[in-house]
């Protein structure tokens, strides 16, 4: 069985504010009492399409693996490995990120896109944001009956590292916003 989920967020930043955010967010060390499940995340390549106006970026990414403390103690390990694929468009002003784990495939799949657009409403003001994560439990033979009840507090848990991940996109702009005009947040 697969839980899955959408979410949408309008940040009132303008989109060059927003994505900046976004690649700054984990290198902040205010944030890391906030993002407390994020180890490490390293950028393994980036590559400029001038002509066509895109970046694109792969970061690695190592987390306290989600789920409840027994599954991650029968599974063995407590940390989980994450590749996270972004495109910048600037010619369209689109960011997108998707990022999905390399370990512990055996046992879960998650995959979380995430997209930031100019809001139709205000474009140069606003910047929506549209989320979408799918969790999916490989049910283990003595577990199976466990598996729906896993995904569940995956989501829960999957959902509460996003209001925090907003909440860090938010200081982040007021910085930003900060630094622009000159004053010191």
């Amino acid at each position: 069985m697969v839980r899955a989920y959408a979410q949408e967020h309008t940040y009132r930043h303008p989109w060059e504010r927003v994505t900046s955010a976004s690649w700054r967010k984990f290198a902040d060390p205010e944030n890391k009492r906030i993002l407390s499940h994020i180890l490490e995340v390293d950028t393994l390549n980036h590559k400029l399409d001038s002509q066509a106006g895109k970046l694109y970026a792969t970061r690695a990414i190592t987390i306290h693996a989600p789920g409840p403390w027994l599954v991650r103690k029968i599974v063995g390990q407590d940390i989980c490995h994450c590749v996270e694929s972004t495109v910048v468009d600037a010619q369209s002003r689109s960011m997108q990120l998707a990022t999905r784990n390399i370990s512990l495939q055996k046992y879960i799949e998650v995959e979380e896109k995430i997209r930031y657009d100019p809001h139709p409403d205000n474009p140069s003001g606003w910047t929506i944001c549209r989320q979408e994560t799918s969790i999916r439990i490989k049910p283990l033979s003595a577990l199976a009956s466990m598996a729906e009840k896993v995904e569940q507090r995956c989501v829960e848990k999957f959902q509460q590292n996003s209001v925090k991940g907003r909440e860090v996109m938010e200081i982040m702009c007021k910085y930003l916003e900060a630094e622009s005009t000159g004053f010191s947040a």
